[in-house]
């Protein structure tokens, strides 16, 4: 099964990001996707939890007017689309989110501090991992059953208190 193929699609991109929900607390009424990309994980939580509001913020700007295409083609009402880098966010962001998440392809570490300046006290940042668990300075490492049988997907959390 390649990665072009429907249900490759379904199970690792889609799926995959509704893992988030298993570590994200109950009642997040505000999430903000760091680096959305193709809109991952953001979209797919947006989907089966409409009442969040959403924002996507996606550096590359070829990448963020797809999301904003995106968006609109799938009336999701309550979701916008930053072009920008995260370190350029505004003191506007800046505590206003329940929850900030991302899918990591390089150091979760660097991620962390990034989200925990915009996320609210009592809120949480958190981040897919690598396959092996490195140090991190702050937050911890959760495991979860994954998508497939016997699978386990690692997250980086931090909770703001």
């Amino acid at each position: 099964m390649g990665s072009s193929e429907p249900a490759w699609i379904v199970e690792n991109l889609f799926l995959d990001s509704l893992l988030f929900l298993r570590v994200l607390p109950p009642g997040v009424a505000t999430l903000l996707d760091l680096g959305s990309g193709a809109g991952l994980p953001g979209i797919p939580l947006k989907i089966v939890k409409p009442a969040i509001e959403l924002v996507l913020v996606e550096s590359r700007r070829r990448r963020a007017s797809f999301l904003s295409a995106a968006v609109r083609e799938l009336g999701l009402q309550g979701a916008r689309v930053i072009s920008g880098r995260a370190e350029d966010l505004g003191a506007e962001l800046a505590g206003r989110f329940d929850a900030v998440v991302m899918r990591c392809a390089g150091d979760v570490s660097q991620f962390l501090p990034l989200g925990a300046r915009l996320v609210r006290r009592g809120g949480v940042v958190v981040a897919s991992g690598p396959p092996a668990p490195t140090t991190l300075a702050m937050g911890d490492w959760v495991e979860v059953e994954g998508v497939r049988a016997g699978s386990t997907r690692r997250f980086a959390v931090y909770r703001l208190t």
